[in-house]
Parts: C-alpha cells; sequence; structure tokens
C-alpha cells in the first residue's frame, strides 16, 4: 500500500501550474501513451487493409482512400482523448483552435491548402495510387502515395519526388491513365522519296506486331499514315496501340518501336533517308569587261 501511495504521488506530481490548469505527470504520461496508442491503431489498420488490397485487386483505390480516412480519423480521437487526460476542456481547444486560426492566416495556410487538397484528390478519385500523370512543369512519372501534404511521384528514373497537393487542384495535371490504362502511341519515321509507300506500310504493320508492347485488339488495329514530304524524306507515322503494363515506360516503348522498324526496313531493302541538299549552278553569265559597248 505504501508504495502504491508513493507511485500515486508521483503521477500526481505538478509539472506545470496556469491559473486553474494543473498539468501532472500522470497526465502527460497519459496523454503520450494514448499518441502512442492511436498511432499504433492506425498502423494495424492501415497494415490490414493493404493486404485486402492485394487479395482484391480491384478495390485498390477504395482500400487507399478509406486507409488513409482511417488514419487520419484515428489521430485525431487520439489527439482529443489526450487533452483529455491532459484536462483540457473543449473550451480551452475552442480558445486554443481561435489562436490556431489567427496563426493560419499568416503563415500556415499553404499546410491546409494542401492537406483539404489531399481529401479532394482522394474523394474525387482523379488521381489514385498507380497513376502515369505528367505535370505542367514537365514531370512525368507514376503516382506511388498521397500522403496529407504533399504526393509522391516516383519517375522513369526511379527517383521519389514530393509534389505539394495543391498542386493538384490548382494545375493542369495530364492523367495518362485515368480512365484506361491502354494508350496510344505515335511513332514517327522517314523514308527516302522514290520508297513505294505500300511497302512501307506493310514493312511498318509488320514491325509493330513483333513488338511486345502492341495490343492485339481488332477494334484497335495499328495504322500507318503518311503525315507530309520532309526536306529529305516522305515522312510518316506508326499509330499502335500498346498493353497497359507498357504504358509506363514510354522511352523504352519507342526504342523497340524504332528498333523493329529499323530491322524491317533492312528486310524490305527500304532507305531510311540522310539529310541533303540540291546545290543548282547557273552557268552562260557574262563576264563585266565583256558587256560594254563595242
Amino acid at each position: 500500500m505504501l508504495q502504491l501511495e508513493k507511485f500515486h504521488q508521483v503521477l500526481s506530481y505538478t509539472i506545470l501550474s496556469i491559473g486553474d490548469y494543473q498539468l501532472t505527470l500522470g497526465g502527460l504520461m497519459a496523454a503520450g501513451i494514448i499518441i502512442v496508442f492511436g498511432y499504433v491503431i492506425s498502423r494495424f489498420l492501415r497494415k490490414g487493409l493493404e493486404k485486402l488490397s492485394v487479395r482484391r485487386q480491384g478495390i485498390n483505390t477504395q482500400v487507399y482512400t478509406l486507409s488513409r480516412l482511417l488514419h487520419y480519423l484515428v489521430l485525431t480521437i487520439a489527439f482529443l482523448w489526450a487533452c483529455s487526460a491532459l484536462g483540457i476542456s473543449l473550451d480551452k481547444l475552442t480558445i486554443v483552435a481561435g489562436a490556431l486560426s489567427v496563426g493560419i492566416g499568416f503563415g500556415l495556410q499553404n499546410i491546409v491548402n494542401n492537406f483539404v487538397s489531399g481529401i479532394i484528390i482522394l474523394f474525387e478519385k482523379s488521381l489514385k495510387i498507380g497513376d502515369l500523370i505528367e505535370l505542367e512543369s514537365g514531370l512525368f512519372g507514376e503516382v506511388v502515395e498521397i500522403n496529407i501534404r504533399s504526393t509522391m511521384i516516383r519517375t522513369g528514373e526511379n527517383v521519389d519526388i514530393l509534389v505539394p497537393n495543391s498542386e493538384f487542384i490548382n494545375g493542369r495535371v495530364t492523367n495518362w491513365t485515368l480512365a484506361e490504362d491502354v494508350r496510344r502511341f505515335r511513332i514517327p519515321f522517314g523514308v527516302a522519296y522514290g520508297s513505294d509507300k505500300n511497302l512501307v506500310r506493310q514493312a511498318a504493320l509488320e514491325a509493330a506486331a513483333q513488338v511486345e508492347h502492341t495490343l492485339v485488339n481488332e477494334k484497335r488495329e495499328s495504322l500507318v499514315f503518311m503525315t507530309g514530304f520532309g526536306d529529305s524524306s516522305l515522312d510518316f507515322v506508326l499509330v499502335v496501340w500498346v498493353k497497359s503494363q507498357s504504358v509506363k515506360r514510354p522511352a523504352q516503348l519507342t526504342s523497340d518501336y524504332l528498333w523493329h522498324l529499323d530491322d524491317a526496313f533492312r528486310k524490305y531493302g527500304i532507305e531510311i533517308p540522310f539529310p541533303q541538299r540540291d546545290l543548282h549552278v547557273r552557268s552562260g553569265l557574262v563576264p563585266n569587261n565583256e558587256s560594254g559597248l563595242a
């Protein structure tokens, strides 16, 4: 009993006293335990939802949105509970909120803007994990995480870049995989003047069929268009639909098509021209000393 009384006295030790409010050691310890407990619960729930998402791939986006919202909700409840353990009443929280509103007006508006933008992104579903996007700044990559303040984009060089959420709301975003995960690519090329155009089309379509990225679908066939007369070549473009797993590798995809196009042109003897210029020399000019009167 004596040890229990001593332990109670230790917990009742006053660390801070302001007016009627007293912060005790026991209250501070309880608040810390509640915050840690809330974080552990949130992490446990998110891990469980991630496993569910892996097992049922059709609900990845919904599960991720639910996971983020549960995370914010659990942390909010833990914070309010910790405030109660510290002896802070709701009236005092209202005063603190009023003070924070002044701070938000002066320096925290960007943080609040990014937080609200993140919530909008999660609910709007215009951006989801795994999407391939391109920003106005030229940043191109895959969405890896949507966090409370920023979204993580992974580029083709495996570089992770954090972009503020407000940039996705206020700026123009090109989502390559929003509605569908297949996409049409245009591969421009040129051949020498005098080449058989029908043979060029045949060679290009054969090359496209040999590339593993090409989508085999009657409604989305590969096509070849002639686009113009260049300075040194007849200009064409190969239009192909590619598989979903290949959309996120545009550089490798373009290289593979050009590689097979070159092989096909060599097979059929189709020449890829070099830049050339024609020089015309005008003859029959009369020298200056012979242009006078006799």
